[in-house]
């Protein structure tokens, strides 16, 4: 299965969180039989990807050991590529290298990095040796400090220029472009400001010309935006900028909820190719 192109209709990535401790749904999908069967709810809903991380990357998270995280996530990946394998791809969510290796040879195949292939050297080489797409995400500082104070002089251009950069790295490490997905990072030592200018301004972040990555799911500025305390109450606020991602280019949308927000993405997705539909023959 190929990544969606820019231009193409988008596709929903569902989030498989084998951990204790995150933030929406830490310790509901540990067990195998309960992931197996999350992942089955999410494909049938709608879910072209399935991202397994065995690692909080919630604010204040404390990393985790690689062997622990390849201990929660391998065999879940193992068993979705017999299961599941020839109907999504399977993404692995981590910045080690170490389980990035792991998880790719027992069947993942896409590789969603949160530090943008900067915490682990070998990272962007692992991926380019198994000629697998990678999403380079921006974040500022690290998940345990990330949110202490977070400041931009002009985060959309800060944004867009790391993300160039860390493209510039990946293809000098031999990834196929083709296989470069970016991501502006969304909650990752941003502000409530800063995530509402990214996603108003997301289409200078298209314009990089790579496939673009949304995730903010159930993320908690939306509930002080919505005076809402619990994460779980934040579908309509998700679904709604699920659909204004995809309206301005977006074409992987990360969500907890996969049915609905596969609803918002395709009305969006309709709506923006009839207006370009009319464009054309006007």
């Amino acid at each position: 299965m190929a990544l969606p192109g820019v231009g193409e209709s988008p596709v929903v990535m569902g989030i498989l969180n084998v951990t204790p401790d995150s933030f929406s749904d830490g310790g509901r999908f540990q067990r195998l039989d309960a992931a197996l069967e999350r992942a089955q709810q999410m494909v049938d809903e709608g879910a072209l990807i399935l991202d397994v991380g065995g690692e909080s990357t919630r604010p204040g998270a404390q990393r985790i050991d690689p062997e622990v995280q390849i201990a929660r996530v391998v065999p879940v990946i193992r068993e979705l590529q017999r299961q599941l394998g020839e109907r999504v791809m399977l993404s692995i969510d981590t910045s080690s290298s170490v389980v990035a290796r792991a998880a790719l040879d027992v069947g993942a195949t896409l590789v969603n990095d949160v530090s943008a292939g900067r915490d682990s050297p070998d990272m962007l080489a692992v991926v380019a040796a198994h000629q697998v797409p990678i999403v380079l995400m921006h974040m500022q500082g690290q998940p345990e400090t990330m949110q202490h104070e977070p400041v931009y002089g002009d985060v959309v251009d800060e944004v867009c220029a790391f993300l160039h950069e860390r493209v510039q790295a990946a293809l000098q490490a031999g990834i196929d472009r083709r296989h470069i997905v970016v991501d502006p990072g969304i909650g990752f030592g941003k502000r409530a400001q800063h995530n509402l200018t990214l996603l108003r301004e997301l289409a200078r972040i298209v314009a990089l010309g790579h496939p673009v990555l949304v995730g903010a799911s159930r993320k908690r500025f939306m509930g002080r935006l919505c005076a809402e305390t619990e994460s779980e109450q934040l579908l309509g606020a998700t679904c709604a900028v699920t659909a204004l991602a995809v309206a301005a280019g977006a074409r992987i949308v990360r969500v907890h909820d996969v049915r609905a927000n596969r609803q918002a993405a395709d009305i969006a997705w309709a709506l923006a190719a009839d207006a370009a539909t009319d464009a054309a023959a006007g």
